[in-house]
């Protein structure tokens, strides 16, 4: 509207003020890798309304995880027709909750068929470590050594392309579908988006660089598909979502069922840059850690990447824009297990009833009892990417009881966060005064407490702990203006915080590291020659 109309009639300058005087709500979808939700914030950053409904984990073979990717896409309609169900019922109206942010886990691979939209094979999940040989032969591949340059990502099973040859490796309809054209692939971002907008029908087929980011195609300074890589993996007929930024009015359509049918789609963020996103770190040398199903670390280095040489990940913090400040990158360290082995101690080994219950456990005991874990389900992260090791309990005597096993499973997250900041203090020549946290993980005190003892400085965990939802609706709230600068975010999710101050010695902290990292050269090679089966 021009000034000039806007002075030109009271009553329509009446009405566009008793308009913006309305409440605005925010949706976010947060896809994760055991359950999907989706939150409803307001202005201020609260959370309104949500659901949650957790899904069908997959394991056909050790090493092995996948999810079913229709189940993916029926269980987030679930929660947005939940959630919106509760929201109606507070009294809100429906036309107050003006757009949809998306966050999402990030490597994990879908590949569909693109004349019938249907998925070719389950989903394969971020953990999967299937693809371990086919990595140790990319990496005596000509050329492996640039990769990580031109991507950011080192070669492993960790990012999409190696879970993406093994399919065409192995899968007979996936090859049929590559020969005859029909193959699309996608992260889960791309996935969901090509769904909620209806598949075939209206065929949005786009990726956020955070996410394209994961894949091992995308030229990390660039933001655009590379063609060496294309080349390097053998893969330049790969029909690829187009890269569009996390924070749009109009490239990530709208929804075409469910309640909110209609709702504009207008952000995107993988799941750590969401988090990093909801934690207000937009500008250089803020970090956060999040511990979710892993643990991820992300420190924002500024506009332009940085490469690791200590054993990180570059990525993208988040695509604004064009603007300076819009874009930002990140120094990143994954843990692939954090609260999985909180998980795996309910689940299997039965040490309580719930995951809650596992902390309460831990202080039981007044320490790890000599234990140390090294949770090397899918092998070790960073900054040690260790795909041959495998978990293991060092330190078991006739005096360990279920307390020390479960406080020696939190203490292993702790120490891998340590090894992870010591190498970001080394790539970007600076040391974090204090490390902000959420995640599931961050509700057990003793491990907070645990993770400042560990790393020496001071630990930040905010009341609000959806960070990772708060951030998929920032970046969509940004894109229709419910939010039009940083500044605008500042009093978001700032009250209530608690802080974990480090309780222990220098030489008590580095006499633990010291056992951790003992642990860690003993874990290696669990996948060596010797385990074949015969």
């Amino acid at each position: 509207m021009s000034p000039s109309a806007a002075n030109g009639v009271n009553g329509a300058s009446a009405a566009q003020a008793n308009k913006s005087s309305m409440p605005q709500f925010i949706g976010a979808i947060d896809q994760g890798t055991t359950s999907s939700r989706f939150l409803i914030f307001d202005e201020a950053g609260n959370v309104v309304s949500s659901k949650n409904i957790e899904f069908s984990q997959y394991y056909p073979q050790p090493g092995w995880h996948e999810h079913d990717p229709i189940e993916i896409v029926s269980s987030v309609e679930q929660c947005i027709d939940g959630a919106v169900e509760s929201f109606l019922g507070q009294g809100h109206d429906l036309s107050s909750l003006k757009a949809v942010g998306i966050t999402n886990q990030r490597e994990t691979t879908v590949v569909w068929d693109k004349i019938t939209g249907e998925p070719l094979y389950n989903a394969i999940v971020w953990t999967d470590t299937r693809s371990a040989d086919l990595a140790r032969s990319l990496k005596q591949r000509l050329g492996s050594k640039e990769v990580s340059d031109i991507c950011g990502l080192p070669i492993s099973t960790y990012p999409s392309v190696s879970k993406l040859l093994w399919l065409l490796e192995n899968v007979e309809k996936v090859q049929e579908a590559r020969r005859q054209g029909r193959l699309v692939f996608g992260t889960v971002d791309t996935w969901l988006v090509y769904k909620l907008n209806g598949g075939t029908e209206r065929n949005v087929f786009v990726s956020d660089p955070t996410n394209a980011s994961r894949t091992m195609f995308m030229n990390l300074e660039k933001l655009q598909y590379d063609d060496r890589l294309r080349d390097f993996f053998r893969l330049e007929d790969l029909e690829l979502p187009k890269i569009v930024r996390s924070s749009d009015l109009k490239a990530y359509g709208s929804l075409a069922g469910t309640k909110l049918k209609g709702t504009r789609i207008t952000g995107c963020l993988g799941d750590q840059s969401a988090a990093m996103v909801g934690q207000k770190a937009f500008y250089p040398g803020l970090a956060k850690n999040t511990y979710g199903t892993g643990c991820f670390l992300l420190y924002n280095v500024g506009e332009k990447p940085v490469m690791s040489t200590h054993g990180l990940l570059a990525t993208v913090a988040f695509d604004f824009g064009d603007e300076p400040g819009q874009r930002m990158y990140a120094l990143e360290g994954s843990i692939a297990v954090a609260g999985s082995s909180v998980k795996f101690l309910v689940n299997r080994l039965g040490l309580a009833g719930k995951s809650s219950e596992i902390s309460a456990l831990a202080e039981t005991v007044e320490d790890n009892g000599g234990c140390v874990f090294v949770t090397a389900f899918s092998g070790l992260f960073a900054p040690y990417w260790i795909d041959d090791a495998r978990g293991t309990v060092f330190g078991v005597t006739a005096y360990t009881e279920k307390g020390h096993i479960a406080r020696a499973t939190l203490e292993a997250t702790c120490f891998q966060t340590r090894a992870i900041l010591d190498a970001m203090k080394k790539d970007s020549g600076k040391a974090l005064t204090e490390l902000a946290v959420d995640g599931g993980m961050c509700n057990s005190d003793l491990t907070m407490q645990t993770q400042a003892d560990i790393i020496g400085i001071p630990v930040s965990r905010p009341a609000m702990r959806e960070t990772t939802a708060l951030g998929a609706a920032i970046a969509a709230g940004l894109a229709i203006g419910v939010w039009k600068t940083f500044d605008d975010l500042k009093g978001i999710n700032s009250e209530g915080k608690t802080m974990f101050t480090p309780r222990i010695k220098e030489e008590t902290r580095q006499y633990r590291y010291g056992r951790w990292q003992k642990a860690v050269e003993m874990s290696k090679g669990w996948l060596g020659e010797a385990t074949t089966k015969l």
